[in-house]
């Protein structure tokens, strides 16, 4: 299968980003796979970015259908003191169809130290999970990512879901880039109360990045999605990432189109 790193060695160097063929295997439907587009549009960033300070906050709009040959833009917006806006664009064969807003900055003297982001209290330490049964899994996750269940499935039906999920390329990634491209791993948090499978399409996604160098144990990182509202086709949720030790990596939200 071809990794993300192997996607980016393969790509053509562009000016201001650069281009790359998206394969069969990183879709997501008819599209690339979301979390793929978000690390490709981190990578433009950083390619025009120059020295930046860590990734803090990013905002990703998927608007259109991404695949086959696509080109990444980036361009520095603002260049602070403390802090670096970057805007990037993924277009495809019919125009615009992904954008990005990065925030890049420095740390800085607080006096405020707030930690409200524990794990869930039933997560199964990632040694104990057990693994995902392929036939669960998307095809592009299951290709690149090894998952394993965080939470036992009781018989409630709950709009969430909370996996182990760990990159076959950690390690040879950008840590960052390492952290989009898994963040987006779970399927909505509302499939569970859905009467039959339909197809459903993300829109938005609004990320903060709560460490300057995301770490973890053995490549682990536990993610969680919950859906708190759904209505006329819309669904709101609520996303989180720790890494093994339990330590809080990334806070999200995401709107998703539900189409059924």
């Amino acid at each position: 299968m071809t990794g993300f790193a192997q996607v980016l060695a393969a790509g053509e160097t562009l000016e201001d980003g650069l281009a790359v063929e998206v394969p069969s295997r990183w879709l997501q439907g008819r599209t690339a796979y979301g979390g793929f587009s978000s690390a490709l549009a981190l990578v433009a960033a950083q390619q025009v970015g120059g020295d930046l300070p860590p990734l803090r906050s990013a905002q990703l709009a998927m608007m259109a259908p991404l695949s086959g040959r696509i080109e990444a833009h980036a361009k520095v917006e603002r260049q602070g003191r403390n802090a670096t806006w970057v805007s990037a664009q993924i277009t495809g064969d019919k125009g615009p169809a992904f954008t990005a807003s990065f925030v890049f900055m420095r740390a800085i003297e607080s006096t405020l130290t707030l930690d409200e982001r524990p794990v869930p209290d039933d997560v199964v330490a990632v040694e104990d999970a057990p693994p995902m049964a392929p036939d669960l899994l998307a095809p592009f996750i299951r290709d690149h990512f090894d998952v394993r269940l965080g939470v036992p499935v009781q018989g409630e039906r709950k709009p969430e879901y909370c996996w182990w999920l760990r990159s076959r390329e950690r390690g040879t990634l950008d840590p960052m880039v390492e952290i989009l491209l898994c963040g987006d791993g779970l399927p909505p948090g509302v499939l569970p109360m859905m009467p039959a499978l339909v197809p459903v399409s993300s829109m938005h996604w609004q990320v903060n990045l709560l460490t300057a160098l995301p770490q973890t144990r053995d490549g682990w990182w536990l993610l969680r999605c919950a859906g708190d509202f759904a209505r006329h086709g819309c669904s709101s949720q609520r996303m989180a990432m720790w890494n093994a030790q339990g330590q809080p990596i990334l806070a999200g939200m995401q709107s998703i189109a539900l189409f059924g």
